[in-house]
């Protein structure tokens, strides 16, 4: 049994996918780019304000499933350009306590939508 979760707080779909997918405990959500939400314009002014969008975006979701960044156990993170890993990497361990923090990779790709710089999905468990 499936549970679709959405929310006004994070971008709405611009394809045929959902925002995230409840399947029992489990939640998956599709990846967020830097939609802001209220205006559907790219926040793009540099990659710190773009991941911080983008973790914000994720932080809607997971909220409109009862849950917080605590029930993550899985992310992947999609970068443009690896030369940006550092920056990416310290907005998005802000969200997290080192200790408990989830599994994760993260992968260099040729072009991601709307040519943003950096998209992340996550699953996580109540």
């Amino acid at each position: 049994m499936k549970k679709i979760i959405t929310t006004t707080e994070a971008p709405a779909p611009i394809g045929p996918y959902n925002q995230a997918v409840l399947s029992g405990n489990t939640l998956y959500t599709s990846g967020q780019i830097a939609l802001h939400p209220e205006t559907g314009v790219l926040v793009l002014d540099d990659i710190e304000t773009e991941t911080k969008q983008v973790m914000e975006n994720m932080k809607a979701v997971l909220k409109a499933a009862n849950m917080t960044f605590e029930n993550v156990i899985k992310s992947s993170i999609f970068i443009s350009d690896m030369n940006n890993f550092g920056t990416i990497n310290e907005v998005y361990g802000s969200y997290f306590d080192d200790a408990n923090a989830p599994a994760r990779e993260t992968v260099e790709v040729a072009r991601l939508p709307k040519d943003v710089n950096v998209e992340i999905s996550m699953i996580a468990v109540k």
